[in-house]
């Protein structure tokens, strides 16, 4: 594959692969995961372990400012750090995805985080997913893909990967919330889950994992070659 390293920006709804096709994806060709999910996902952390009510945008918003919110690259994703804290095990609690649409809906949390993502991102070579990335955060990137699947097989997939563990709940109680959370985060003012007219749709829903990482990769190879 080439040596020239574009922009990718990777979006699509919860639950459809996004970050962990976006790490395997990037660790192939030695790119920079910035992993924004967890960004936000971070902020809604903070939020809760402070106790303020989600929906009190303004407090949420004051929050900003004292968290000195860092991430660190690591071989299979990146670590995010609060005031010095490694909190990326957090992350993934149930709390964590029910509250986490409502403070990434919010206009302050948005501009502090695209900032701060626009600035990584800048060094080239990356790739970054979300729900806004290719028409808020990196409107210029050279690749933007849409990454979706069924609802179905969306809800089946995170059924599959918390058996077992204190997260675990129904396949009925997770098709519910992975509905709910699309119909939010489309409906959401502030940049909205959007796909943009020059991003690639990739439906993952008959695909396995490796497939999917496969054919983005061709995707990478074939963008590269026509700059």
């Amino acid at each position: 594959m080439s040596i020239k390293k574009i922009a990718i920006a990777i979006d699509g709804p919860a639950g459809a692969g996004k970050s962990s096709i976006s790490k395997v994806v990037a660790n192939k060709l030695h790119y920079l995961y910035i992993d924004t999910g967890a960004m936000y996902r971070a902020v809604t952390w903070a939020v809760l372990h402070e106790h303020l009510d989600v929906h009190n945008q303004k407090a949420v918003e004051r929050l900003l400012k004292t968290l000195d919110l860092a991430m660190e690259a690591t071989e299979t994703g990146c670590k995010v750090y609060i005031r010095g804290e490694d909190v990326t095990e957090f992350l993934r609690q149930p709390k964590i995805n029910d509250n986490v649409s409502i403070i990434a809906s919010y206009k302050g949390v948005r501009q502090y985080l695209v900032e701060r993502q626009q600035a990584m991102a800048e060094v080239g070579g990356v790739i970054l997913d979300g729900r806004d990335i290719g028409s808020v955060v990196l409107p210029k990137a050279e690749l933007k893909i849409y990454l979706t699947a069924s609802v179905e097989a969306r809800a089946k997939r995170r059924w599959l990967e918390v058996q077992g563990t204190p997260n675990e709940l129904p396949l009925e109680a997770i098709q519910r919330s992975v509905t709910e959370r699309d119909e939010m985060d489309k409906n959401r003012k502030e940049s909205p889950l959007v796909q943009v007219a020059e991003a690639i749709l990739v439906d993952s829903s008959d695909m396995t994992f490796d497939e999917t990482v496969t054919h983005i990769l061709s995707l990478v190879e074939e963008r590269v070659n026509c700059e």
